[in-house]
C-alpha cells in the first residue's frame, strides 16, 4: 500500500512540474519580447546619451586619397598615336593664324644648375671656360701625283705646245699623232716624260715641244700638287706641225 501511494504520488510530481516550466518559458519569453519592444514603441523614455549615439552619423573619410581607387578600363586608357596621325595634312587651311602676344618674347634665360646662360656675353660659364676652339682638319697630301684628264691638262697651259716638224719626216710624208705621259711638278714645269704610241720620227720633236711647256700650278685643297696626265701632239704636212 505504501508503494502505490508512493508510485501515485511520483506520478502527479513529474505532471505539474513539465506544465510549470513550459509556462516558466511562454512567461518570460513574453517578458523578454516586450522589454525588446518597448524601446521603438516609446523613444522618449530612453536616456539621452543612448539617442545621440544612435542619430549620430559616421565620421566621412579625411581624404579621398585613402578611398580605394579602382583601376580604370583598358578603354579608357591612353593609347600611342600613331605617326600618321600626327602627320595628317589639315583639312581646311585658315585665311588668318592666330599669333599669342607672349609667345614672341624669349625667355630670359635658362638655368641649367652650373650657370646661368642668358643671350649676351654675360654668361659665366663661358665667360670661365673661354671662346670654343675650332680644330680644322687638314686632309693629308697625296703620296703621289694626281692623275688628272688631258683637258683639264690643256687648261692649265701658258702658251700652246708647238712641235717643230721634223724635215726628214715632211719629206717621208709621216704624220699622226704621239701621246706623251707626262708629270708636271707643283711649279708646273715638265718632270718625267714617256712616250706611249706615235710614228717614231715624230716622237722626238713632241718630246722636245713638250719639255718647253709652262702650266699654271695644279691646285688641291688650297695647295699645289704634282699631276700626271697625257699629252697628244698632233703632226699634220697640211698646218707644219
Amino acid at each position: 500500500m505504501f508503494e502505490d501511494s508512493l508510485v501515485e504520488s511520483t506520478g502527479r510530481i513529474r505532471t505539474r512540474s513539465r506544465y510549470f516550466a513550459i509556462g516558466s518559458f511562454a512567461v518570460q519569453s513574453m517578458l523578454l519580447a516586450a522589454l525588446m519592444i518597448y524601446p521603438f514603441l516609446h523613444p522618449a523614455t530612453l536616456p539621452r546619451q543612448a539617442l545621440t549615439m544612435l542619430l549620430t552619423a559616421p565620421p566621412l573619410p579625411s581624404s579621398p586619397a585613402d578611398l580605394p581607387q579602382r583601376a580604370a578600363p583598358a578603354s579608357m586608357r591612353s593609347r600611342p598615336i600613331p605617326l600618321d596621325e600626327l602627320l595628317a595634312a589639315p583639312i581646311r587651311i585658315p585665311h588668318h593664324v592666330a599669333m599669342n602676344p607672349d609667345s614672341g618674347a624669349a625667355p630670359a634665360g635658362v638655368d641649367t644648375g652650373l650657370a646661368r646662360t642668358v643671350s649676351g656675353t654675360n654668361s659665366e660659364l663661358f665667360d670661365a671656360l673661354g671662346p670654343p676652339s675650332r680644330t680644322i682638319v687638314k686632309p693629308a697630301p697625296p703620296k703621289g701625283p694626281v692623275p688628272v684628264s688631258s683637258g683639264v691638262a690643256t687648261g692649265q697651259l701658258l702658251t700652246p705646245i708647238q712641235p717643230v716638224y721634223p724635215a726628214i719626216a715632211r719629206q717621208a710624208r709621216i704624220q699622226g699623232t704621239v701621246v706623251v705621259q707626262a708629270v708636271i711638278s707643283k711649279s708646273g714645269t715638265i718632270e718625267q716624260l714617256r712616250v706611249i704610241s706615235g710614228p717614231p720620227m715624230l716622237q722626238g720633236a713632241a718630246t722636245e715641244a713638250i719639255q718647253r711647256a709652262r702650266y699654271r700650278p695644279f691646285m688641291l685643297n688650297g695647295e699645289p700638287v704634282a699631276v700626271e696626265t697625257t699629252i697628244n701632239v698632233v703632226f699634220t704636212l697640211g698646218g707644219g706641225g
